[in-house]
């Protein structure tokens, strides 16, 4: 039973986090409501709110080009990820095969391993069979960061499924893939949810593999294309707020709309062993 002293301390304890985390957020929101030609405010209420300078950003920083980009890229990242995640997971967590730890131990060093290491003979790699400057020289390197941290966390959920429904669906005729989809991935779906917003999330952000791989700049994504715009637009402090925000708002409303599954595949604990 938790204390109202407990429960006081905990909430207080994430209310200081909560506006950490949220004040800049909140300031850089209200320096892009200021006409672009106004004087930096800083954390103050603007005069006047002038939402017209989201329209500017957009069409100065070409931001419809960047954000077409993202989406395309996260989109497939996302399923390619999910999918390889689901099988990869479903394979480590119910299944007994010969060198199965060696195996799962060696993906695990996807992990850990910084992508900055490899980012140089990955880029070599993709140039010496033409897939620099397209869309899979974005897309494929990020599957394959992404999905060691998928398969750990879908094998974690996996390995809590009831083995005693596995079996009942082997008994009934059913094959490895139909009790995947039909009795264990179901009950899942808070699991898999969350892994999609993170896997959004990271993918959304990734500024590293655009900046290599691409020179193209309809390729470029809304980070990269973001990076570009203030880097040309050094002055332009408002305008860059503005495209920030814009930049930010996708990610911002995928959390929203999955919240509460993203919230309950963390509570019940999709990573634990």
């Amino acid at each position: 039973m938790v204390s109202r002293r407990e429960r006081f301390f905990a909430y207080a304890f994430l209310l200081v986090f909560a506006f950490a985390a949220l004040f800049p957020l909140f300031g850089l929101l209200l320096l892009s409501l200021n006409p672009r030609d106004a004087p930096v405010t800083g954390f103050s209420l603007p005069e006047e709110f002038h939402p017209h300078t989201f329209v500017e950003a957009w069409e100065i920083a070409q931001l419809s080009t960047y954000m077409r980009t993202s989406l395309i890229v996260a989109f497939f990242v996302v399923i390619g990820t999910t999918a390889l995640s689901i099988l990869a997971g479903y394979a480590f967590g119910t299944m007994r095969f010969r060198g199965q730890d060696w195996l799962f131990y060696l993906l695990m060093i996807g992990m850990i391993m910084p992508v900055e290491a490899i980012m140089v003979p990955l880029y070599y790699d993709l140039r010496s069979v033409g897939l620099t400057n397209t869309y899979a020289s974005l897309i494929l390197p990020e599957i394959a960061l992404y999905v060691a941290f998928g398969t750990f966390w879908m094998r974690a959920y996996f390995r809590s499924v009831p083995k005693a429904m596995l079996e009942a669906a082997e008994v009934d005729g059913a094959s490895s893939f139909q009790s995947l989809i039909r009795v264990a991935l179901p009950p899942g779906k808070p699991a898999v949810l969350t892994l999609v917003v993170l896997l959004f999330m990271w993918s959304w952000n990734e500024f590293l593999i655009p900046l290599v791989m691409v020179t193209d700049e309809a390729l470029r994504t809304a980070p990269l294309g973001l990076a570009f715009f203030a880097g040309q637009h050094t002055t332009d402090r408002i305008g860059q707020a503005a495209a920030a925000v814009i930049v930010s708002a996708p990610v911002i409303i995928v959390f929203i709309i999955f919240q509460r599954s993203f919230i309950r595949g963390m509570a019940a604990g999709a990573v634990k062993e």
